[in-house]
């Protein structure tokens, strides 16, 4: 009869909570797997196998989450991408404050660290990857777009303004250089410095 709950309906329901809890472990094992992977070993020395094995689940477990290496890698991709956003916003739960130079620190740094490493592999593989190309240039538009947003909020620009979009972007893109430039030596000293002179920078610019 409509309504009533066996003993046997909740058994199955309990049953099935801690399988939902299982496959989410499994599923997030997965992609932090795929992320170290990835700045590790780059795109080459990242297969399913080799995802599987540090995630510490089989490759079947692994192709039921994600059947292909690219579907695997393109969620890798998103997780990175939240995760820096997350981590942003983390930094500053009741704003910056107008403290604009944590800010553009805190831009920098997002670029610099593991997160962006593992972005950048994706980045280089896509290139040279036909069915990899056009899904990772859909994801990383709107992680610009999200990065963007977040960065004119936290820096309180009033893009209506000429030329603060303008500026904005080009903070975003010279923190994307440092990244770059990071990767083969440890640039901090030249780094801080040029994060002091653009917040001064946007300081003029944005008022």
């Amino acid at each position: 009869m409509g309504g009533v709950t066996t003993v046997g309906d909740r058994a199955d329901r309990a049953d099935r909570v801690p399988k939902q809890d299982r496959s989410r472990a499994t599923r997030q094992r997965l992609l932090e797997a795929a992320v170290a992977c990835l700045a590790e070993h780059g795109w080459a020395g990242s297969t399913v196998s080799v995802v599987a094995e540090r995630a510490g689940v089989s490759r079947g477990a692994a192709q039921h989450h994600f059947p292909t290496r690219e579907d695997l890698f393109t969620a890798a991709v998103e997780y990175v991408a939240e995760e820096r956003s997350t981590a942003l916003r983390a930094l500053f739960p009741q704003g910056a404050a107008g403290d604009r130079r944590a800010v553009v620190s805190a831009l920098v740094d997002l670029y610099t660290g593991p997160l962006f490493r593992a972005a950048l592999h994706l980045w280089v593989a896509a290139s040279n990857e036909d069915q990899l190309r056009p899904q990772v240039t859909e994801l990383e538009a709107r992680v610009g777009r999200e990065t963007h947003r977040i960065a004119v909020d936290l820096l309180g620009a009033d893009e209506s303004r000429p030329g603060v979009r303008e500026t904005v972007q080009g903070l975003l893109d010279m923190a994307r250089g440092l990244g770059l430039a990071n990767l083969l030596t440890d640039d901090a000293p030249r780094r801080d410095r040029v994060v002091t002179q653009w917040a001064v920078l946007l300081e003029e610019a944005l008022g």
